[in-house]
């Protein structure tokens, strides 16, 4: 079976997506949408699909089975939403959406109209990832005792200044946190489990015209009773390699971007040391550390390619609309908390107020 994608949102992470399709047999870009004409008609040229300057139109498309959404973060519900409407299948970039409210408006959508939704966390996805997860279920690790979670990257002040939504509450949905370090609070989560407390502080320190924060602090406690911590920056130059860190009475692991540069259990394979010296270099890349496009499409392929699985088998997606909500809620209680000055206890009742 074959498979039309719709890319609506033509800025740089577009590129990404088009790359990660194109590199999957029996998918093929077909169309593309953004409010600036001239964005739609740029990836149309280099990628030869159809360029629309109407949504309705891509979603009108019969030969668009499944709809990619590129667009500002707080600017996912609206072109997600009517996509679903639509009868397209839905692929959203991360953030699910900037609040509780508007990610349950797109997954109660994709619900009501039978279409599989996917949120984008590319991490989940690598190999050292994928490692990791498990060798917690295998339970190698024991009782896990302490999950950190370190972005430590730069952005100077012209990555803000280039373009209105950068910075802000409403389209950004928050700073170092909600725009970098997701992923790995995706990541983590996915690794310890839930979260049941927050607390942090947070502050803008190095640059300007910003309504959120570019440094945060946050410490954890997960309802396994295991503590962490999560660190989050967008001014430490010249950047370094995200990292998980994941702690247990029996091992202890870490992996930065896609290396493993810690694997030591109380008890050893014979595949752990041949595992530590080959996931050691993986990474190809800068990781985003301080270039938003110093990152690998491979994950998105993964990514994509077990979306369109789910659509053909009618399972769910590893990353579907509910999990890609969860690290949403995760960021937004650490702002209540540095905002209130108190600890915050999740699940969430209802969205924080934030501005």
């Amino acid at each position: 079976m074959g498979f039309g994608f719709g890319v609506v949102g033509c800025g740089m992470i577009s590129n990404f997506h088009a790359k990660a399709i194109a590199d999957i047999e029996g998918a093929e870009l077909k169309a593309c949408f953004d409010m600036v004409e001239a964005s739609a008609q740029r990836l149309a040229s280099e990628t030869g699909c159809r360029a629309y300057s109407d949504l309705d139109a891509l979603l009108a498309d019969e030969e668009v089975d499944v709809v990619t959404i590129c667009t500002p973060s707080g600017a996912h519900m609206d072109p997600a939403v009517a996509a679903a409407k639509a009868g397209k299948h839905v692929i959203v970039e991360k953030p699910l959406e900037v609040t509780l409210a508007r990610c349950d408006a797109i997954i109660d959508a994709c619900q009501a109209a039978g279409v599989v939704l996917a949120t984008i966390f590319p991490s989940r996805f690598h190999e050292s990832s994928q490692q990791l997860k498990r060798a917690i279920e295998a339970d190698r690790f024991g009782r896990l005792s302490l999950g950190d979670a370190y972005v430590k990257w730069f952005r100077t002040q012209e990555y803000y200044d280039s373009g209105a939504w950068r910075g802000t509450w409403k389209l950004d949905g928050g700073g170092a946190l909600m725009n970098q370090a997701i992923h790995s609070v995706d990541l983590l989560y996915w690794l310890m489990g839930p979260v049941a407390e927050v607390s942090a502080h947070m502050a803008t320190l190095a640059h300007e015209r910003i309504e959120v924060e570019d440094v945060a602090a946050a410490a954890l406690k997960f309802e396994s009773g295991a503590l962490g911590t999560i660190e989050a920056t967008t001014a430490a130059f010249p950047g370094s390699l995200k990292r998980i860190e994941v702690r247990g009475v029996s091992g202890s692991a870490v992996i930065e971007e896609e290396d493993i540069v810690e694997w030591e259990f109380a008890e050893t394979t014979a595949a752990d040391d041949e595992l530590k010296e080959r996931m050691q270099g993986a990474t190809e890349t800068g990781g985003g550390a301080a270039d938003p496009a110093a990152i690998g499409h491979h994950g998105h392929q993964m990514l994509f390619a077990d979306v369109l699985k789910a659509i053909e088998t009618g399972g769910s997606p590893l990353v579907d609309g509910r999990e890609g909500r969860r690290s949403v809620e995760i960021i937004l209680a650490i702002y209540e908390a540095a905002i209130s000055g108190r600890r915050v206890s999740l699940p969430l009742e209802k969205d924080p107020q934030l501005t």
